[in-house]
Parts: C-alpha cells; sequence; structure tokens
C-alpha cells in the first residue's frame, strides 16, 4: 500500500514538471539548447517566466520571458526549415495566469470563452492581440520564425504572442528576413543540428500605450553540430530602426549583449561552441 502511495506520489511530481511555465530550462525543455547548457543570467529580467512551448500535448521551443515588458527575450530551437504553408492563428500562454491553467498554448478566444478569463486580467500576464494593432512601422516579428520548421504543427506552436516582439517592418521583410531564409541555409551547409537562440534587447520605447516594450536590437546566435570533431557558430545583430544585419562570431556578439544588457557577461552555449 505504502508502494502505491509512493507510486503515485512520484507520477503527480513527473507531472507537476511538465507544466508549460517551468522553474528552469535545465530540468525542463532542455533539448533545444546544445549540450543541453541554456544561457546564464546575463540575459534574465526582473520578472522572468521561462516558458516550455507546448502545443498539442508536444514541446517545440523554449522561451525566457519578460513579464514586465510583455516581451521574449529569447526564444531557442532547433533548425528543421521546410516547406509548408503559413499559419494564421495567433495563440497566447495560459499558464502565465497561473498553473492552474492549461499546460498548452491556447487562442485568446478559448481563454475567454471557455475558461471565463477576463480579456483584463489575461493582458496583466502577457501581450494580447489588441496590443499589435494600428501599428505603425512596426509588425508583429518572430524571433522563432515558423519557416524554421519542417511540419504544420511545429509553425503553428510559433505563433503565439509569447514569441513576438514588436519589430521594424522594413527590418522583419528585408534585411532580417534574408538572414534567416538565405544566409541560414547557407551557414548550415553540413550541419548535422543547428541550435538557434533569437533575442530582443528591450528598448526605451513602448506600444500600446506602454505595455509592450519596442526592442532597441534583435539578435540571433547559432551552434551548429556538424560531427563529433566539428562544431561551428555565427551571429548577427540587428538595430530595430534600421533594415541591417551584421554578422559577427558568437564571441563577439556575447560581448555587445553583455554590454547592451548591462546584466554581466553573457554567455549563450556551452563552452564547446566556438567564440571565434
Amino acid at each position: 500500500m505504502l508502494w502505491l502511495l509512493l507510486l503515485q506520489l512520484l507520477a503527480s511530481c513527473l507531472w507537476l514538471g511538465h507544466s508549460e511555465v517551468v522553474k528552469s530550462f535545465e530540468t525542463s525543455c532542455p533539448q533545444f539548447f546544445f549540450r543541453e547548457t541554456p544561457p546564464d543570467e546575463g540575459l534574465e529580467p526582473a520578472n522572468p517566466a521561462w516558458i516550455c512551448q507546448r502545443y498539442k500535448n508536444q514541446y517545440y521551443f523554449a522561451t525566457l520571458y519578460d513579464r514586465k515588458m510583455r516581451i521574449p527575450v529569447y526564444s531557442a530551437y532547433i533548425y528543421q526549415p521546410g516547406p509548408g504553408k503559413r499559419p494564421k492563428t495567433w495563440l497566447v500562454e495560459p499558464q502565465l495566469l497561473g498553473p492552474t491553467y492549461p499546460k498548452t498554448m491556447e487562442k485568446e478566444w478559448t481563454l475567454l470563452n471557455r475558461y471565463n478569463v477576463s480579456l483584463e486580467k489575461l493582458s496583466q500576464s502577457q501581450a494580447v492581440l489588441h496590443d499589435y494593432k494600428n501599428l505603425t512601422g512596426l509588425n508583429r516579428g518572430h524571433l522563432n520564425p515558423n519557416g524554421h520548421h519542417d511540419d504544420y504543427s511545429s509553425r503553428v506552436a510559433t505563433f503565439t504572442l509569447t514569441n513576438i516582439v514588436p519589430q521594424d517592418e522594413k527590418l522583419n521583410g528585408g534585411a532580417w528576413n534574408n538572414y534567416e531564409q538565405q544566409t541560414m541555409i547557407r551557414r548550415t551547409q553540413g550541419c548535422k543540428t543547428t541550435y538557434v537562440i533569437v533575442g530582443a534587447v528591450p528598448g526605451n520605447n513602448y506600444i500600446a500605450k506602454g505595455r509592450v516594450n519596442k526592442p532597441s536590437h534583435l539578435w540571433s546566435a547559432a551552434c551548429c553540430v556538424v560531427d563529433n570533431n566539428y562544431i561551428k557558430a555565427w551571429a548577427v545583430i540587428a538595430e530595430n530602426d534600421k533594415n541591417q544585419v551584421q554578422l559577427l562570431t558568437l564571441g563577439e556578439l556575447e560581448d555587445t549583449l553583455t554590454e547592451l544588457y548591462g546584466r554581466g557577461q553573457v554567455s549563450l552555449f556551452d563552452s564547446d561552441c566556438p567564440r571565434e
């Protein structure tokens, strides 16, 4: 009988570990990071949320979310591009409201109508659709882009507002898009597995009457495993008001982010990923 109780307790603990908003990426969804090593504390905001991005009972990527700025700090994923339709439905993260809400991303409508969540309560926990209406010169910029995934469910999972920032529309449709769609294809030639982290540096401007921060910079870093003896890396950064992307080494990006965030030395990947 005691053995059965212990089994039930263990099962409940394991289930709790599967919640969407988690305590750390080391113990939950570490598979999206090279050598299961997430970035260090140099990127952590004052009020963070670690989200294992879950859709239809499966994890697709990991996002560190800034509850105060209502934008992601970064999203981490494995690069697996493929053809497919672009989803149109935007989702939100129920567990930013609290642990009793669904463990998988949902439509805003579902939370408001099936779970009787007020729009006011939902909007306190995160950005909502209304925040991104009537933007001028900006649009919804994915950190983890849907085009870097090879099946429809994984593409849908990127359409969560916790993976979106207000991005300069010329940059989003221009130089940044060229990097995502062309440079990445060239750079990942020969890679068995490519781990990617894409982030946003909080800026001094906001949209939605001060609710959602407009990042000053967007950045991306990749660590590519070619084989057991060869790993390569690269990085880019862009100011969020210019249609230009600057190619950097991983070490150069980490040093730049250390200055921009001002929270101590930034390390994005395990030390085996080359910085030069």
